[in-house]
């Protein structure tokens, strides 16, 4: 039912003023010091992040960064209508601030400092009026029905008097219904018509007025037909086509969201005194100097001062080994320091930073592709104009030809409601549910309302390397070359540990008795006396051993005086991996591994897969680079990934996915969700990609052949405005039962070794 809401003809239809706060924040905006919230960048220019009220189309984002762009001094103005964040640059005075929010102001949005977690409240108030809408029309449509029948099927009993009673109470209930309910059709045409445009909730505006416009001028003239009955079933059809499209539409921004909730919000910032105040992280300015004590987020971009200790790097480069961090090396946003305090030099402002940079570069992916133009929006752009002309001409033609006005406007408005778009906008939703509730239960969730198109089309996967195609988690590779004894020595000081290292080899020995009086020194390693001998389990240098023979997958066990004893992790690829790759590369599929890994492990799995194109010690913005170049040649690539590292590629890719044990952020960033520990989804979700793409076209031809027989029928009188409406859902059955013949199969799994 039209999902079909959005094209290049106007606003995007059924929309309010996003988050309500328009009226609120104008009022407010006089009383909030926006200075407080500018913050000084690196290179002198200043910033501000705004939330925006009321922008709810192109047309919007294009006035507002007109204006802004036209202020003295305005270097960048840029607006994202996912999340409604307006990021400023300027030079000259903080004061600016204050002059962008009052131009804002009078140019008729709200405004108030960004906050990521207000965004989907917005959509969320929209998708409550919709149900509420929804149901009133429901109960509506119901309820005249019965009065309809009871009129059709005493006919010849009942009086003319009882049957205009029975028409009034049907007018009572309807017209109220379709004003409360209908609104959502009402404004969006307005708000069109207003910006001189035209789109599809236009003819449904009008095809609602006049049906009951007309069915209320024949109650008046105590005709014996009236068509409320039709008008409200009409709006309760289409409503629930606007709503399951609203229902998809709320997870849009949910990535950047997760990402803005792992920005640190406050930093320990260090006085020239040398006492700690803890400020706001917006507060931080380069070259403020910052305590980053164990276990905290870095909060800005910095290098590290003084301190020696391990941090997780995984938000930059994706894998589980932390990272030795000592004076001299920087640090980024959204890493944790996970051994001893470190003190650090800011290097950026907090929206310059790490982490707020890959939130940006995740928001401009999910704007990319909500660009996307849907197929139903591409059958849909004549839409308007032939309906408009096809109901004008019917009520021309019949008066041409010496019909009565009332026959003409009878003729028209069946013409109109014959039309509604709920055939042609069931076509695709339909499709999309019944096919993401079959590959639900076979371990796939579709995420995106237009993820199964865009799918359909794929022709390159790209994949991430560590917890994609392997497990994520260390593991003991030269157990065999390790006695028992040393194993076990070492595992009585990893017990006691959280590091990834310490945690494979206790998981290697099993459950077993700790040392007493162990010591973990940052940076280095485990220490304690076991039977009167001093025992190290840590780094190469460490426990004796060249810096040549010391490498980041590696530990070492030094017992007393004898000779080191090193241990080898490595990152097992899945069990399902190499039969998933074989399978898509039999589909012709080119694939592709891409990993934030040092260049040795990434071709040692790509090499143990059978991928021939690979890189390794790959950035989020060389995936994205990558991305693009694939894009440039008129291809269209897939993201496997799990890191968040890998949240911009996913978003801006053409189709995405993630495992479920995922980071929050990367799931909230891809198309599909591939449930389970394994990727045996990932081929299925495919196949049944080309499958929905047939069943979508099958749904489109259906609805037009619809139109064609319908609508001569009702412009040579054949039809009322009550058939019409009964003739429109049986169409809408039709392809709902079309969608149904959807079949999901899953193929066998190879059995692993």
């Amino acid at each position: 039912m039209a999902s079909i809401i959005e094209n290049d003809m106007g606003c995007p239809s059924g929309q309010d003023t996003g988050l309500d706060l328009a009226r609120q924040s104008s009022g407010a905006s006089r009383s909030i010091n926006y200075i407080d919230f500018v913050q000084t960048r690196a290179d002198g220019t200043h910033s501000l992040n705004l939330m925006v009220s009321g922008v709810h189309c192109a047309g919007c984002v294009a006035k507002i960064e007109r204006n802004i762009s036209a202020l003295d001094g305005v270097q960048f103005a840029r607006m994202n209508l996912s999340t409604l964040r307006l990021t400023i640059h300027w030079t000259g005075a903080k004061n600016k601030a204050d002059q962008i929010a009052n131009l804002l102001s009078s140019l008729g949005y709200g405004t108030q400092p960004f906050d990521i977690e207000l965004q989907p409240l917005g959509t969320k108030k929209q998708l409550s009026k919709l149900l509420k809408a929804m149901a009133v029309a429901g109960f509506a449509s119901a309820n005249i029905m019965l009065l309809s029948v009871g009129v059709w099927a005493s006919s010849g009993e009942m009086t003319d008097s009882q049957q205009t009673l029975m028409h009034w109470i049907s007018a009572l209930i309807a017209i109220p219904v379709v004003a409360y309910s209908g609104r959502v059709f009402f404004a969006s045409a307005w708000q069109a018509l207003k910006n001189r445009t035209t789109n599809m909730d236009v003819p449904i505006s009008l095809a609602l007025i006049l049906a009951c416009a007309l069915s209320l001028y024949e109650t008046i003239n105590k005709n014996p037909d009236t068509y409320f009955d039709a008008a409200v079933m009409l709006c309760f059809l289409l409503l629930i086509g606007r709503y399951l499209d609203m229902r998809l539409r709320l997870r849009t921004g949910e990535s950047a969201q997760r990402l803005a909730a792992m920005q640190a919000h406050s930093a320990n910032l260090i006085l020239p005194d040398g006492s700690i105040k803890s400020v706001r992280t917006s507060q931080v300015k380069p070259g403020d100097l910052l305590l980053i004590a164990a276990g905290e987020n870095v909060p800005v971009d910095g290098q590290i001062k003084q301190g020696i200790s391990e941090v997780d790097a995984s938000i930059a480069t994706g894998e589980a080994l932390p990272q030795h961090a000592k004076p001299g090396d920087k640090v980024y946003s959204g890493m944790i320091n996970i051994g001893a305090p470190l003190q650090i030099e800011a290097l950026a402002v907090s929206e310059d930073s790490f982490l707020s940079e890959i939130s940006k570069m995740v928001e401009a992916g999910e704007q990319k592709k909500s660009r996307y133009v849907k197929i139903a929006d591409k059958a849909a752009k004549a839409y308007v104009p032939i309906v408009h002309s096809l109901a004008l001409l019917t009520f021309l033609g019949w008066l041409m030809v010496g019909g009565e006005i009332r026959t003409a406007m009878i003729n028209a408005i069946a013409v109109l409601i014959i039309t509604c778009p709920c055939a042609l906008g069931l076509a695709v939703p339909a499709v999309q549910i019944v096919a993401a509730g079959r590959l639900f239960k076979k371990g796939v969730l579709i995420r995106s309302g237009d993820a199964l198109e865009r799918l359909a089309k794929i022709d390159n996967i790209i994949f991430d390397k560590t917890g994609t195609l392997t497990l994520g988690r260390l593991a003991l590779a030269n157990g065999k070359d390790i006695s028992k004894d040393q194993l076990e020595s070492a595992a009585k000081l990893a017990r006691a540990s959280t590091h990834p290292k310490a945690r494979a080899v206790a998981r290697a020995a099993g459950k077993g008795p700790l040392a007493k009086d162990i010591k973990e020194i940052p940076g280095k390693g485990l220490q304690a006396i076991i039977d009167g001998k001093s025992v190290k389990f840590g780094s190469g240098s460490w426990c004796g051993v060249k810096r040549e023979n010391d490498m980041r997958n590696m530990a070492w066990l030094k017992i007393g005086t004898r000779k080191p004893v090193m241990f080898e992790f490595k990152d097992r690829i899945r069990g399902d991996s190499l039969h998933v790759i074989e399978q898509l590369k039999d589909r012709g599929y080119e694939l592709e591994l891409l990993s934030g890994d040092t260049v040795e492990m990434a071709r040692t799995v790509a090499q143990d897969l059978g991928i021939q194109k690979w890189a390794g010690e790959v950035s989020p913005k060389d995936k994205l680079a990558r991305l693009g170049q694939l894009q440039e040649q008129g291809l269209f690539p897939m993201m496997v990934g799990d890191g968040i590292n890998d949240a911009p590629a996913l978003a801006a890719a053409t189709a995405s996915a993630s495992p479920a044990t995922a980071a929050m952020v990367t799931r909230a960033s891809s198309d599909i969700i591939l449930l389970g520990d394994d990727l045996e989804g990932l081929p299925v979700v495919l196949e049944v990609a080309q499958k929905a793409q047939q069943r979508v076209k099958e749904n489109l031809g259906l609805a037009v052949v619809y139109n064609i027989l319908a609508v001569p029928l009702a412009v040579f009188g054949f039809v009322n405005p009550l058939i019409a409406a009964i003739a429109m859902s049986l169409s809408s059955l039709l392809v709902t039962l079309n969608a149904l013949r959807m079949r999901v199969t899953k193929p066998e799994r190879r059995p692993t070794t």
